[in-house]
C-alpha cells in the first residue's frame, strides 16, 4: 500500500462520519422455534396455501396467520404489511407478514423491496432484532440461485435502513436503529452459501453507504481536500490500493489546465486523486473508472438559480461512487486490476473564476472555448480521460452528475449511457437490470458532434440547450483514446426528492452496485 500527500488526512470533516454498525447474523435453526422479538414472513399474492414454513408457524399459533389471510386482512400484495401480536407464550412475540405481489411478476428487486420496507416498519417501533429466513423453496421456483436470493435479502435491509445522522444533536437520544437481522436456516447445506451471500451483500451495502455519507454531506465538509483525504483514508486500512493525490502545482505541471481553470473561483484547492487497486496477475490493461468530484456547483459565473443550489453538494456522486467502488473491489477481493480516477474542484464565481468566452488547453492540447461556466463537468472529465490513457485500459467507464438535460429526459429512475463499444455497453446495461440501477442508452450520432464545434477553437463546451445530455457525451468523446468507453450521466437518480424502497430520499449512492455486478459478471465471463 503506497499513500502520498499524506497531509491531505488532516483535512477532515469536523464532525467524523458514522460507523454503521448493524449486526448481521447467520443462525442454523427452525424458524419454527425461533425465540425473537419479531419474525418476518413474505408470502405472493393470491396464495392459495402457505409456505411449508410458514405453515408449522401458523400451526405453532393456533391458525393465526391463515386466519388472517382468510379474512383477508392481509393478501401479500406488493410492501403490504401486517402485524400478528402472539400470545404471553410464544417463542416469538410479533410476526410481521411482508407482500411480495404477483408470482409471476417476482423479480430480485421486489425482495430488495419488501425486505427494505420491513426492516423500515420494523426499526419505527423501535424494534432493535429482526429475525427472518431465505426462502429459498418458494423463491427459487423464480428461476433465482440460491446466493442471489440471499444477497438480495441483506442488500435490501441494509441500503433501506441508511440514515445520514453526524449532524443531528437535538433529541439525538430518538433516533431509532436497527441493531441486529437474524437470518435462519434450517438446511446445513445452505448455510455457506448463505454466509458467503451476506458477507458480499454487506460488503456491497456498506460501500453504498460509504458514497451515500460522502454525497450527504455539506459542501463546507467536503471539499475537495476533504475528499481526497477520505479516499487516502480508505486506502489506508486496505491491501492492494495504492493511492496518490495529486495538487494544484503538479496538476498544472502535468498539463491538466481544464481542471484548473474550474478551480480558479474557489479558494478550495483542486485535488486529482488516482487510485489502484491490483487485484490480478495479469498483464491485460486495467480497467479505469472515472469519477466527476465537484463537490459544490454554483454554476460559477454561469450563476445557478438559487432554488435548489444547496442540492448542488451532490455534484460529487460520481466521485464518490468510484471510490467507493474501489473500496468494495478491495474488500470483496475481485482478481482485477481497476484504477480510480477522480478530478475534483469547487465551481465558484469569483475574482480569478473562469469565463464564458475563455479558451481552455486541455491536457490532449485539444483547445475548448468556454460557452457556460456552469458545463464545467465535462472539462475536469475531459483531461481526466486523456490522462486515463496511461494505463492502456482495457476499458473505460466515467460516470458523472453531468447534465440536468438527462434529467429532463430520463428523470430520477434511469442513468443515461453512451458510449463507442457495443459489447461494453450491453454487459453495463445488463448489470444495470440485475442491481435495479439502470441504464437507458441515448443516441451519439456523428450530427450530434456537429453540435460541439467552435468557431475560435477545437471544441465549446456545450452545444446548446437541446439533446444537452447528447452533445455533452459527444464532447468528452473527443478525449477519449482508443480504448473502449462508456459514460454514465446519474444526474437524475443520484439525489432522490422522497423515499424510494431501499433508497431513502437524498443521495442514493448509485452506481456502487452497478460497477460491481458489471465487474464480477465480467470476472465470470472472461
Amino acid at each position: 500500500m503506497t499513500i502520498t500527500n499524506r497531509a491531505d488526512i488532516s483535512n477532515e470533516s469536523f464532525i467524523k462520519m458514522e460507523e454503521k454498525s448493524m449486526e448481521v447474523t447467520i443462525k442454523s435453526g427452525r424458524l419454527v422455534d425461533a425465540e425473537a422479538e419479531i419474525l418476518l414472513l413474505t408470502f405472493f399474492e393470491g396464495m392459495q396455501e402457505l409456505p411449508v414454513a410458514a405453515k408449522s408457524l401458523d400451526e405453532r399459533y393456533g391458525g393465526i396467520i391463515s386466519q388472517i389471510i382468510k379474512d383477508r386482512d392481509f393478501e401479500g400484495r406488493l410492501h403490504q404489511i401486517s402485524l400478528v401480536y402472539n400470545g404471553a407464550d410464544a417463542p416469538a412475540k410479533r410476526i410481521i407478514l411482508v407482500g411480495l405481489g404477483k408470482k409471476a411478476e417476482f423479480d430480485l428487486e421486489k425482495l430488495r423491496a419488501a425486505f427494505s420496507r420491513a426492516a423500515q416498519h420494523v426499526r419505527s417501533m423501535n424494534i432493535k432484532v429482526l429475525t427472518s429466513f431465505v426462502n429459498f423453496p418458494e423463491w427459487s421456483s423464480c428461476l433465482f440461485t440460491h446466493d442471489e436470493l440471499a444477497e438480495a435479502v441483506v442488500e435490501g435491509v441494509l441500503l433501506g435502513l441508511y440514515q445520514f445522522t453526524p449532524y443531528k444533536t437535538v433529541e439525538r437520544e430518538n433516533i431509532k436503529e436497527l441493531d441486529q437481522f437474524i437470518l435462519l436456516e434450517e438446511k446445513p447445506e445452505n448455510l455457506s452459501v448463505l454466509s458467503e451471500a451476506t458477507r458480499r451483500a454487506e460488503t456491497i451495502a456498506r460501500a453504498v453507504w460509504f458514497a451515500r455519507d460522502l454525497v450527504s454531506s455539506p459542501g463546507n465538509e467536503m471539499t475537495p481536500q476533504i475528499l481526497a483525504a477520505k479516499a487516502l483514508e480508505m486506502v489506508s486500512t486496505r491491501n492492494k490500493i495504492e493511492a496518490t493525490v495529486l495538487d494544484d502545482a503538479q496538476i498544472g505541471e502535468i498539463g491538466m489546465h481544464a481542471i484548473l481553470a474550474v478551480a480558479q473561483g474557489s479558494h478550495e484547492p483542486p485535488r486529482f486523486i488516482i487510485m489502484n487497486y491490483k487485484g490480478a496477475e495479469s498483464r491485460e490493461g486495467a480497467i479505469v473508472l472515472v469519477g466527476k468530484g465537484i463537490t459544490f456547483d454554483s454554476g460559477g459565473i454561469s450563476l445557478k438559480p438559487a432554488e435548489k443550489m444547496g442540492e448542488m453538494k451532490s455534484d460529487m456522486a460520481g466521485a464518490a461512487a468510484v471510490i467507493a467502488t474501489l473500496m468494495a473491489a478491495a474488500d470483496l477481493d475481485l482478481p482485477v486490476n481497476l484504477v480510480g480516477l477522480v478530478p475534483t474542484t469547487e465551481n465558484l464565481p469569483g475574482g480569478r473564476a473562469y469565463r464564458p468566452g475563455d479558451v481552455l488547453k486541455s491536457l490532449s492540447g485539444q483547445t475548448i472555448e468556454v460557452i457556460s461556466t456552469d458545463a464545467e463537468g465535462r472539462l475536469i472529465l475531459a483531461d481526466a480521460l486523456t490522462y486515463a490513457e496511461k494505463y492502456n485500459p482495457s476499458a473505460v467507464v466515467d460516470i458523472a452528475t453531468l447534465t440536468g438535460a438527462c434529467i429532463v429526459a430520463l428523470g430520477d429512475l434511469a442513468i443515461g449511457m453512451m458510449g463507442t463499444d457495443e459489447s461494453l455497453k450491453k454487459e453495463v446495461a445488463a448489470a444495470g437490470e440485475r442491481t435495479g440501477e439502470r441504464v437507458w442508452e441515448l443516441p451519439l450520432w456523428k450530427e450530434y458532434h456537429e453540435l460541439i464545434k467552435s468557431d475560435i477553437a477545437d471544441y465549446k463546451n456545450t452545444g446548446g440547450r437541446f439533446g444537452g445530455a447528447i452533445t455533452a457525451a459527444a464532447f468528452l468523446s473527443k478525449f477519449i483514446g482508443d480504448y473502449p468507453w462508456v459514460h454514465l450521466d446519474i444526474a437524475g437518480p443520484s439525489w432522490l426528492d422522497k423515499d424510494r424502497s431501499y433508497v431513502p430520499k437524498g443521495a442514493s449512492g448509485i452506481g456502487v452496485r452497478l460497477l460491481i455486478s458489471w465487474l464480477r459478471t465480467r470476472l465470470v465471463n472472461a
